[in-house]
């Protein structure tokens, strides 16, 4: 008899992928030790496309609903008829997460290093009305929120009773994983842990049991990555490098690891 799957890629665009390459690419994951994927949105006619993988990859396609924030925000309108959208899918009692959703941290900085003036007040507003959804709905919500933005988050997550919160590919200084720690949020780490000595510092900081592994795919990388189609099965590499890292099993790395994203996202165990 074959081993379970024992792999959750935790943060993927699936529907950023070719539409002729994305049956290729997530079934030959769930062939080769994979069990599900979190499929993240963009905007609202991302979150329709990730909406129509989960349905034709039930229990294998965890979608999550909501606005990237490295761009220019929807209109108010805009915005209403996303989270009116998700209000639905929630009302049909379906299965997902709020996310991506966050500040624009790489849109400022780089302007601002520009000499270029950023005001982030709508798009502060909208992580804002993004929170008080999932608190509003009861779900988890993924977040693009490193270095100071994630303070900002964090304020926010805490002001409406937020708990269920993961930063993907977080990074930020001590004091903020500190203050993540304590409030029980997850992170986490892509393949750049290969290359990455800030990753790989964090993961020595972070709990394992707050910890999961993304690609954030197709987003490519660099490193022994260089040049390859960002898969979900590069979350095995990662396990290794943490399980390296934190020097523990491989093993016990990676049912933690499967653990941690099958308990955060509510998926049904196996």
């Amino acid at each position: 008899m074959a081993d379970a799957p024992k792999y959750i890629d935790a943060h993927i665009h699936a529907e950023l992928y070719e539409e002729a390459e994305q049956e290729l690419l997530l079934e030959g994951a769930f062939r080769e030790g994979v069990r599900a994927v979190v499929a993240v949105s963009m905007d609202l006619a991302s979150s329709r496309r990730t909406a129509a993988l989960a349905a034709r990859y039930p229990g294998k396609v965890h979608p999550a609903y909501g606005f990237h924030p490295e761009q220019e925000p929807p209109s108010d309108e805009g915005r209403e008829e996303l989270i009116t959208w998700i209000r639905r899918r929630h009302a049909a009692g379906e299965a997902f997460a709020i996310g991506e959703v966050g500040l624009p941290y790489y849109t400022r900085t780089e302007r601002e290093a520009k000499g270029e003036a950023f005001d982030e007040t709508r798009h502060l507003a909208l992580l804002e009305a993004f929170v008080k959804l999932a608190a509003e709905l009861d779900r988890p919500i993924v977040l693009h929120a490193v270095y100071e933005d994630a303070d900002k988050a964090c304020d926010l997550l805490r002001r409406y009773g937020v708990r269920r919160a993961h930063f993907h590919w977080f990074k930020g200084s001590d004091e903020t994983v500190r203050r993540m720690i304590a409030a029980g949020y997850y992170i986490s780490v892509t393949p750049d842990i290969a290359y990455e000595d800030e990753i790989a510092a964090l993961v020595q900081r972070y709990q394992l049991d707050l910890m999961m592994a993304e690609t954030d795919g197709p987003w490519p990388f660099g490193g022994p990555y260089e040049g390859q189609t960002t898969k979900p099965q590069m979350v095995r590499d990662v396990a290794r490098r943490i399980a390296e890292i934190k020097g523990l099993p491989l093993a016990e790395t990676e049912d933690s690891l499967l653990r941690n994203t099958v308990k955060f996202y509510g998926m049904e165990e196996s």
